[in-house]
């Protein structure tokens, strides 16, 4: 009887546990759920009462709840970027500066933390870090073009800079890197300086597909005259 006892026991445990995990994970795509889940089971909830804290609760709430998550989650850099801007909202500058420092070292495809970063390195003067931080929102493919045009257009203003030398050296350096820069880079940067900017990474010998360089040709000469003519001598060369 009693070793029945237990078995049950032990079989409504599991399934206590398991609803628990299911509504956790369910929180995710269902917010609302957020505040049903039992505490020791909050991991993906704990991470929406966290975001709901940071944007309607005081900040010292915002501190505490996504202090908790990062005691849930420590090794994604999401749950540390929540906590800097509930730091950075509760006027713990000095903390949410060292936190968002390391969410952002930690999760280079959180575009939140690198654009944070990316600014602050602006801020700094640091044009070779913001170059850095603009590459690693490049190639998310989340990234709005309209935030890549904002910030291309306040760090390279020219291509002698520390920032285009930078991103020159980050684009010839990776076999895979150049053709994706070539398609969005001709987007979101200045018609003049991407074609600075391919023609040194060419030089410095980035292997650029000749067949984008030419399928890129009319778009660039409609932009900018002058870009388009020297995109045609960057092609000869090239090709």
């Amino acid at each position: 009887m009693i070793g029945k006892m237990i078995w049950y026991a032990a079989i409504l445990l599991i399934g206590a546990v398991t609803t628990a995990v299911q509504l956790d994970r369910q929180s995710a795509a269902t917010p609302t759920l957020a505040e049903f889940v039992p505490k020791p089971a909050r991991g993906f909830a704990q991470a929406q009462l966290a975001a709901r804290a940071l944007q309607s609760g005081p900040s010292e709430l915002a501190v505490k709840e996504a202090e908790l998550l990062v005691e849930r989650r420590p090794i994604p850099a999401e749950p540390l970027r929540l906590l800097a801007q509930a730091k950075f909202s509760a006027g713990q500058s000095e903390a949410g500066l060292l936190t968002i420092q390391i969410a952002a070292r930690r999760g280079w495809r959180d575009p939140a933390a690198q654009e944070t970063m990316l600014r602050l390195a602006i801020a700094a003067g640091d044009e070779a870090e913001a170059a850095r931080r603009y590459t690693a929102l490049f190639l998310q493919s989340g990234t709005q073009d309209a935030l890549l045009v904002e910030l291309g257009a306040t760090l390279f203003e020219t291509t002698d800079g520390p920032a285009a030398r930078t991103l020159i050296e980050i684009v010839s350096a990776n076999d895979r890197w150049p053709d994706t820069f070539l398609r969005r880079g001709q987007r979101v940067l200045r018609p003049g300086t991407f074609v600075e900017i391919v023609g040194e990474a060419a030089w410095h010998g980035a292997d650029f597909s000749c067949e984008i360089l030419i399928d890129l040709g009319p778009s660039l000469t409609r932009r900018d005259t002058t870009a388009g003519k020297k995109w045609t001598e960057l092609m000869q060369k090239h090709c």
